[in-house]
This record gives structure tokens, C-alpha cells and sequence, in this order.
């Protein structure tokens, strides 16, 4: 069976997400809260389970997120090459 290629990009993004498992990323997504900051914890089947820093929504911060990776719009990781997310609240 040929795979589509919705199918093959799905696969593609669990794959990085997985592979970067345990470092920050930054989402935006079409829901609310939006915006999340955070360190990827793990990914359970296509769902990026997130352990967030920060989000659009300050009550909402400090909790595990799980987030469909359909959901998500945009979304930068760091790998330790390129720029580094920045840290929104005072430590």
C-alpha cells in the first residue's frame, strides 16, 4: 500500500518529536491556550506530551500538556544548533 502524503508528514513530525525528546520546543496551535513552552516529555501514539514552562494562560502553566500534533500550526524545537527559546518568566 502506497502511503499519502499527509501520512508520510504525520510520520515525519512524530519522528522529530520523538527524536528530541527531552529538550524545550514552542508551539502555536489552532486552540486554546494557543502558545505553549515547554520541555517534550515523551509522545504517546500522535499526541506530544509536554511539560509546560509557559503558555498563553498563566493558571494553565507548570502542568503536563498533551498536545495532538494535528493541532499544531507551528512549533520550533531546540537542538542546540540555532537560536534558543527564550525563558518568559523570572526565575
Amino acid at each position: 500500500m502506497v502511503q499519502s502524503f499527509n501520512d508520510k508528514k504525520e510520520e515525519g513530525i512524530i519522528h522529530y518529536f520523538r527524536k528530541n525528546i527531552g529538550r524545550r520546543a514552542f508551539m502555536l496551535t489552532e486552540a486554546f491556550p494557543f502558545m505553549f513552552i515547554g520541555k517534550i516529555k515523551s509522545l504517546v501514539e500522535d499526541m506530544v506530551v509536554l511539560d509546560v514552562e509557559t503558555t498563553s494562560v498563566p493558571a494553565l502553566e507548570g502542568k503536563e500538556w498533551s498536545v495532538h500534533i494535528h493541532s499544531i500550526e507551528v512549533f520550533y524545537i531546540e537542538t542546540g544548533i540555532g537560536a534558543k527559546i527564550p525563558h518568559l518568566k523570572d526565575s
